[in-house]
């Protein structure tokens, strides 16, 4: 009977071990996991500014409006009928 006793404690003691100090230990399976959570929020942020990018690109291939919205916005182009105003403070 000691011999048995013997035997499980040594083999929860080598599992402990395994537990907590061994290769892939419990300290380095948290750290990993906070990796990965870190990493899912970076990639779900890229993925939506993918899709945002993918609706753009889509809206500029199909859509004459994409086009004027983009030259007003970015280079200041106005309509021939157009009247612009400047106010300056």
């Amino acid at each position: 009977m000691k011999r048995l006793q013997l035997v499980l404690v040594t083999l929860l003691v080598l599992l402990q071990y395994q537990l907590w100090l061994g290769e892939n230990n419990r300290f380095d399976t948290r750290q990993m996991e906070k990796t990965l959570v870190q990493q899912q929020a970076a990639l779900a942020a890229d993925r939506a500014r993918n899709d945002r990018l993918r609706a753009e690109v889509i809206d500029l291939q199909n859509g004459l409006e994409a086009h004027e919205e983009l030259a007003r916005s970015e280079l200041g182009y106005i309509r021939k009928d157009e009247i612009f105003f400047r106010v300056i403070e």
